[in-house]
């Protein structure tokens, strides 16, 4: 019978570096499934931050006229106390 041969140096440096290229390309499979997560969270908050944009832009453009009624408001009152005031 043959018996198993032992292992030269050159293959159990051999069996080694296929060990560590398993443990780095698991590394790198698990960086990159944390990386895409991160992309696609920010995209999330890029969508998140446009929605909140948009919706700023249409209270303002809707709150626009309380100012601009606030200030006629206050000159019809002027307007009339200096009518009233004339008129006496």
């Amino acid at each position: 019978m043959n018996e198993p041969r032992p292992l030269s140096d050159s293959t159990s440096v051999a069996v080694e570096l296929e060990r560590l290229r398993g443990t780095v390309e698991a590394g790198f499979a698990r960086v990159d499934g944390s990386l895409a997560l991160l992309v696609q969270r920010s995209d999330q908050t890029d969508r998140q931050l446009a929605d909140h944009e948009q919706r700023l832009d249409a209270l303002e453009r809707s709150r626009w006229p309380l100012a601009s009624i606030g200030a006629l408001a206050a000159l019809a009152t002027v307007a009339v106390t200096v009518w009233e005031l004339t008129a006496r």
